[in-house]
């Protein structure tokens, strides 16, 4: 697939997830989809993305930067949320955060096939800190 309509392809996708699309979710995710080096196929992303929505109401996924040399695609995605509760093991308990996700794809079959995503937790770590009156 050329460059160009990955990042096409790719835009769709994220286009889907915010519209919180999941019936078309196969149209762009592999069946046999690995995530961070585990398969969960495609009804394991599906139920990790609706659990994502669930815990983070407000979630919108924006493209800040995609660089395409198929089959393989990085994107830095950029949110500003509101976490339910816990996220990512820490008491955002509704506070609004901005934080990145680092990912790698690779679109071997022409979908989704195997995704690799680091979150800024550090990030989120600071604004958390700076939100608490130190005790003395």
């Amino acid at each position: 697939m050329p460059a160009g309509k990955l990042l096409n392809v790719y835009e769709n996708y994220i286009e889907c997830l915010n519209r919180q699309d999941w019936p078309q979710l196969g149209v762009y995710v592999s069946d046999d989809v690995h995530y961070n080096g585990t398969r969960i196929g495609l009804s394991g992303y599906r139920e990790m993305l609706e659990r994502d929505f669930h815990e983070i109401p407000d979630l919108h996924f924006t493209i800040a930067l995609l660089i395409a040399e198929p089959p393989r695609m990085a994107s830095r995605l950029d949110f500003h949320c509101t976490p339910k509760g816990a996220f990512l093991g820490l008491p955002v308990n509704r506070k609004k955060v901005r934080f990145a996700e680092n990912v790698f794809y690779d679109f071997g079959s022409g979908k989704i096939d195997h995704v690799w995503s680091v979150i800024d937790k550090l990030a989120v770590e600071e604004q958390l800190s700076k939100s608490h009156v130190p005790r003395v």
